[in-house]
């Protein structure tokens, strides 16, 4: 997912090549996944003509300047990505596309060309950009709903230490939270942690001021770094754990130290267990996740930066009831459950994947205790007609 040092690269390469050009041409797609709340001629007519005066960036958002409004604005989304035929500009990875590829691309979402006969389009392969023309981009959401911006506005110190005091969430999941910094998505939430040293999982509240002035310093840094290099990975410096956090689990190391994953904020994250520890209690908010998904450990190769989706969560439950019915030796669990064993409570975002298992793990074991008592019963039974047998016998004599 494009992130800030992407975006402020596509920033960059705009703001050197096409301000001061006049748009002579515009080819909008007709997607209306894409094309938010305009017709393509409409669009297409309200930019002709017009003049780029500037380029402008927050957080992972980008837009066009021109001589006077609506402005093209451009929310990069998953696979977002700005392309100038003959200039180079940083291809994000899963964006790329390749300059053997017709021009412009069939992923192109919005196509000008200028006075100077320069030619500019915004591609997405994955079509979960979106593309506005809006009168004023910061006015309005999802600008409008951003924090300060990670490289352009960055707090104070003391403003971020009280702010990270205040909140007993994930420090990765807070990282990540665009309402909060603006900016930083998963690749740089994993590289600030790791050199910060801190654990992805750790409340923010916990943090100590010193551990808080260490990942203002590697925000800083880490961002200032990418963006110097305008975003080329390959000249991020060999230390950065960014060149192993997609390799396969056992082939994942960095300084010669083994990489482990998790997920924390919902997404798949990459951390070194020898230097980044967890201290204290991990029982902490999660934005927009549950304990039990924030514990999930999962595979790299399904780095697709999307949340864990829910039913992850109930398919998981369905095997543990198959695995403890299978482990009770043929006895039937009873018919009826009880309220803590529902399918719903299962699902409930207070749940567990620990609490799951002990749920499940009760039954067999009620089956049996029900048994047990079933047979006490009948023996006391039997006790009792033997002694009344007897009483009779004796009385009849």
């Amino acid at each position: 997912m494009p992130e800030l040092p992407e975006v402020e690269a596509a920033r960059r390469a705009v703001e050197e090549n096409c301000v001061g050009k006049k748009i002579t041409k515009c080819i909008v797609a007709d997607d209306s996944k894409v094309i938010d709340a305009v017709s393509r001629s409409d669009f297409e007519a309200s930019v002709l003509g017009k003049l780029i005066v500037a380029a402008h960036r927050k957080g992972k958002n980008m837009w066009l300047q021109l001589d006077s409004p609506p402005f093209p604005s451009f929310q990069f989304g998953m696979a977002g990505a700005i392309y100038i035929k003959g200039v180079a500009v940083t291809k994000y990875k899963r964006s790329a596309v390749k300059d053997e590829d017709e021009w412009p691309s069939k992923y192109s979402k919005f196509f000008i060309e200028l006075d100077d006969g320069l030619e500019l389009s915004f591609t997405d392969k994955r079509r979960f950009a979106k593309v506005r023309l809006l009168e004023d981009p910061t006015s309005v959401p999802p600008v409008s709903e951003l924090g300060p911006d990670a490289l352009f506005e960055q707090m104070t110190l003391e403003k971020f230490t009280e702010s990270l005091h205040k909140r007993k969430t994930e420090i990765k999941a807070l990282l990540l939270d665009q309402r909060y910094i603006s900016g930083i998505g998963n690749w740089v939430a994993d590289e600030v942690l790791y050199q910060a040293k801190i654990h992805p999982q750790q409340a923010a509240s916990s943090l100590s001021d010193a551990s808080c002035s260490t990942l203002y310093k590697c925000i800083k840094e880490v961002i200032e770094k990418a963006v110097e290099v305008g975003a080329d990975s390959s000249q991020y410096p060999n230390s950065w754990i960014f060149h192993s956090r997609e390799k396969k689990p056992e082939k994942a190391f960095v300084d010669g130290k083994k990489i482990d994953f998790i997920t924390a904020g919902g997404r798949t994250t990459a951390y070194v267990p020898e230097l980044q520890k967890l201290s204290g209690s991990i029982d902490v908010k999660e934005t927009g996740k549950t304990k039990r998904q924030a514990s999930k450990k999962v595979s790299t190769a399904d780095d697709t930066e999307k949340p864990t989706d829910s039913k992850e969560g109930d398919l998981g439950s369905v095997k543990s009831k198959k695995g403890a019915k299978a482990g009770a030796k043929g006895r039937k669990p009873a018919k009826k459950k009880k309220p803590e064993e529902s399918d719903e409570d299962n699902d409930s975002d207070s749940g567990t994947d620990c609490d799951t298992d002990q749920v499940v793990k009760k039954n067999p074991g009620n089956v049996t205790n029900r048994k047990q008592v079933g047979e006490e019963k009948l023996s006391k039974k039997r006790v009792q007609s033997n002694q009344t047998g007897r009483s009779s016998k004796r009385k009849a004599k």
